[in-house]
């Protein structure tokens, strides 16, 4: 199921109601406060695997039984999530039911927050990752039928998505939409230290208070770069691909011709293409076809043969 899927439901088609697909689970625990010594009962709301495989989009009965769990107690409530994303509609019911509860939601995300759950993530008065988790943000899909009109009310139906999302966000974070609305475009991937950094996260779980600002060893900075962050990770699928390309030009240069074609890609070994007629004819100390006087490729533009070219570009293609 695509992350962030936007899946309104065909017009007409009606949906058989099976039992309800819980993908939360509620646990009390009786704490006690360590200043007035009374006991507390605090809630703990697991959220694992995919939000909402069946889209809550017209579903009446979930969303309903999700706000009955969450208004049948009081208290603090502690949400742990570990997900790869689902439903927007979800998320944002979700999203909203949390920041509607009167009491202090803590969000702690001990495995990954990705697209959709990264949304539910922000409704937390504080969030904290585990310093092994990642949070992942990118833009909302669908699937779409139809003629261009269908295609064209898909386009705005995901860009009205888009927005709603930023939302979420720009509450949290603080950072502009223009720079939100790039980081989803990329595809971005955080760790814990670079969520904190850009406000996504408050802090990070299972770090003792004196590390950090002074590190494990008492050294003040230990653990931080010259400009006082801690050290981050941001991964971009876009910026990976672009630097890819980025290098592959500047190696082969703008020459009009794919690097497909420069590298070899479809030659046989002797550098002639595999649907020419003259295949094979290229003599070992030939510069051009005997019958059509076709050029040779050169088939050792970087010391490496079009066979090893040709295995590393499908390499990257495979990646990218």
């Amino acid at each position: 199921m695509p992350d962030c899927l936007a899946e309104p439901d065909p017009a007409g088609m009606e949906r058989s109601r099976e039992p309800v697909k819980k993908f939360w689970n509620w646990k009390k625990t009786k704490t006690v406060n360590q200043e007035t010594g009374q006991e507390a009962e605090e809630r703990i709301l697991f959220m694992n695997g995919v939000i909402a495989e069946d889209s809550w989009f017209d579903d009446d009965v979930t969303p309903a039984l999700f706000k009955d769990e969450l208004n049948a107690g009081t208290g603090d409530i502690t949400l742990w999530i570990n997900s790869p994303g689902g439903d927007c509609v979800a998320a944002a019911q979700i999203f909203n039911m949390l920041s509607e509860y009167p009491g202090k939601v803590t969000v702690k995300i001990d495995g990954l927050a990705a697209s959709a759950a990264s949304v539910i993530a922000m409704a937390g008065t504080e969030v904290w990752m585990s310093p092994v988790s990642m949070m992942m943000i990118h833009n909302p899909a669908t699937v779409a039928w139809g003629d261009h009109s269908e295609m064209k009310k898909a386009m705005e139906l995901l860009d009205a998505v888009k927005e709603s999302i930023i939302n979420a966000y720009v509450r949290k974070t603080g950072q502009s939409r223009a720079k939100l609305s790039h980081l989803m475009d990329a595809e971005t991937w955080m760790d814990a230290n670079k969520a904190v950094e850009l406000g996504f996260a408050d802090d990070i779980l299972f770090q003792k208070e004196e590390q950090g600002s002074e590190g494990k060893n008492g050294d003040p900075g230990a653990g931080r770069t010259e400009n006082g962050m801690s050290d981050s990770v941001m991964f971009s699928r876009r910026a990976v691909n672009n630097a890819l390309m980025n290098k592959l030009e500047r190696h082969y240069g703008k020459t009009g011709k794919s690097v497909k074609d420069q590298a070899g890609i479809g030659l046989n070994g002797n550098g002639a293409e595999g649907d020419d007629p003259c295949n094979g004819c290229f003599g070992a100390a030939e510069n051009a076809c005997q019958k059509c006087k076709k050029k040779k490729v050169n088939t050792n533009v970087t010391g490496r043969s079009a066979d090893d070219l040709r295995e590393r570009l499908n390499f990257i293609k495979k990646y990218i």
